[in-house]
């Protein structure tokens, strides 16, 4: 895997849910080499703000913190990247109806009970719990996350997740669709390549001879 800098925007957010999200800041998983957008803990909040995951003002906060204790923020980023790609591991296993392999859900749960301590009950018309940068400092985004794919694991709609066939994609997302025929995680991208490759394999199966195109169903003569 190798990183790129590269800004988020909101085309990139297909996977229906923060969780799935954050294991498509990878792309082209289908190959050996995949590309990781995700370039430092900076743009892991850029990507959380988009997501939904933070709002501007925590952001802000986690900036002013990365800043304070870079290396501290990168230990951060290190485990937030561990726990994309168990996320990764496991989603991907339940998608394709495979057992999730017990490494995946060890590191998820370790995170998972990781924000459990960071969570406290407040308040704020109802009694609630709830997670905050002051508990969780840097960690907050993998904490949000964590709890939200743990949710995400209960209620998964088997039959509604999908692993994107696109070549040099991989994501991961869920089909919210009408009629649940949705196969690409974009059409605009995936899809259109698809057809695009379709197109130039009939392009190129039809012989071409003076500019026509030989009808292939018509009887030859004896």
């Amino acid at each position: 895997m190798h990183t790129i800098t590269r800004s988020f925007a909101p085309r990139d957010l297909v996977g229906g849910h923060p969780a799935l999200d954050l294991v498509n800041t990878v792309t082209a998983r289908d190959v050996s080499d995949p590309v990781d957008w995700v370039d430092g803990y900076p743009r892991l909040v850029e990507w959380a703000v988009l997501a939904g995951v933070v709002d501007a003002d925590a952001a802000e906060k986690l900036d002013r913190l990365a800043a304070a204790s870079p290396a501290a923020a990168r230990s951060a980023l290190v485990r937030a990247k561990e726990l994309r790609e168990s996320l990764h591991v496991a989603f991907g296993a339940l998608i394709a109806g495979r057992s999730v392999p017990a490494a995946a859900l060890k590191r998820v749960d370790s995170a998972r009970k990781a924000a459990l301590a960071r969570t406290v009950l407040v308040h704020d018309k109802r009694v609630a719990p709830r997670l905050s940068i002051d508990d969780s400092g840097l960690d907050y985004v993998a904490d949000t996350v964590a709890l939200s794919a743990v949710d995400l694991f209960a209620l998964l709609p088997n039959e509604r997740a999908r692993l994107c066939p696109g070549v040099q994609c991989g994501w991961l997302f869920l089909d919210t669709s009408k009629g649940g025929k949705r196969v690409w995680c974009d059409m605009a991208t995936c899809g259109n390549r698809a057809k695009a490759a379709r197109h130039r394999a009939r392009t190129k199966a039809v012989p071409v001879i003076s500019g026509a195109s030989i009808d292939l169903s018509a009887t030859p003569p004896l």
